[in-house]
């Protein structure tokens, strides 16, 4: 039997609030019967939208709170005003122990900002990591930082991998996850000096997951490795650039198979195929950006989601919810603080005998 697991939801959050979390919430309900819900913000509006989702009112309890924090909030103004808000409470419902995962479509600053405000970073870890989940030629490949740090030095970036392998084995199911880093070729020369120290460092540790090398920006679509590691900074740009160029090729193959009789005669003749094209590569199935390092499980959702992305949302964090990901991550960190101590003992033994 499921492991129950109760998620915690600022049901205010995104681009559409209720309108949109609790149809989402209604679908996972289906998907997860054992799951239950803690909906947080307007009890009225939360509540006229259970009233037409049956599935989602039988799980869910509303926990009224007055405040919203807008999308465009600066996070130094949300922590100082956001005590009390929908997402605030959303979240401190992790820390009470009420929940065991949180899921927010609302301000990514604001999130990240009052997540560390109030669950602070895991024991070892020193920067959260935001996730993306890329579709590629084999399946998703795990990337992060998408834009939590805009730089990042070596020791940040093996806590990325470390993170993301432990992530992508608990949401994706690979039982030893790949993980390469991010770089501007595969020789040991290239790269700026944080990213060859943290190769060095990786190619030495023996963690829970098998260290590729690096990798260029092509091998995330290729689906060369399930992680891809780099800085925030990087990771965004790779990240919006993606989106755009997809949002491009979408544009462009629906106007060509509107361009004329015989075009369109081909895309009738093609729809299957267009149908499963357009089902594989909707950004709503991998929908659901954890923010890893935290002591706690918080998933962010796109804020502009439908029903669908939301559901996503929500799978991420209930099988973060279900995964040892966490005690994953304290063996890795443990490993590799073993590793660096004994890297450094027989210069201290040479200091010693001098």
């Amino acid at each position: 039997m499921s492991k129950s697991v109760v998620i915690s939801v600022d049901a205010m959050g995104g681009d559409h609030g209720p309108s949109v979390v609790v149809p989402g919430v209604a679908q996972a309900a289906k998907a997860h019967p054992e799951v239950r819900f803690l909906l947080h913000g307007d009890g009225a509006k939360i509540e006229a939208e259970l009233a037409k989702c049956p599935a989602a009112k039988l799980v869910s309890e509303i926990r009224h709170s007055d405040k919203v924090i807008a999308m465009d909030e600066k996070p130094a103004q949300a922590m100082r005003r956001g005590k009390g808000s929908s997402m605030w409470n959303a979240i401190e419902a992790l820390r009470e122990n009420e929940a065991q995962a949180c899921v927010s479509a609302g301000n990514t600053g604001a999130l990240m900002a009052i997540s560390k405000l109030i669950l602070r970073m895991g024991a070892g870890l020193e920067r959260p990591a935001i996730v993306a989940n890329w579709p590629n030629m084999k399946g998703v490949t795990t990337v992060l930082d998408v834009g939590a740090n805009v730089e990042s030095d070596a020791a940040q970036l093996v806590e990325f991998a470390i993170m993301g392998a432990a992530f992508h084995h608990a949401v994706h199911g690979s039982k030893r996850p790949t993980v390469g880093l991010l770089n501007v070729g595969s020789e040991d020369q290239k790269g700026h000096e944080e990213v060859r120290e943290a190769h060095a460092i990786l190619r030495e540790a023996k963690l829970d997951f098998d260290y590729h090398g690096f990798v260029e920006g092509n091998d995330i679509a290729y689906g060369t490795v399930d992680v891809v590691v780099t800085d925030g900074f990087t990771g965004n740009v790779a990240l919006k650039t993606a989106e755009g160029m997809a949002r491009f090729f979408s544009n462009e193959i629906k106007s060509t198979l509107t361009s004329g009789p015989l075009a369109m005669l081909g895309a009738a003749i093609a729809s299957g195929a267009l149908s499963k094209m357009r089902k594989r590569l909707d950004p709503s199935r991998v929908n659901g950006a954890p923010l890893l390092g935290l002591n706690g499980i918080v998933v962010k959702s796109h804020g502009g989601a439908d029903a669908n992305g939301f559901e996503s949302a929500i799978r991420v964090a209930t099988n973060l919810a279900r995964s040892d990901f966490r005690a994953e991550i304290d063996r890795n960190l443990k490993r590799l603080t073993a590793v660096a101590a004994k890297s450094e003992a027989p210069e201290q033994g040479q200091g010693a005998a001098e």
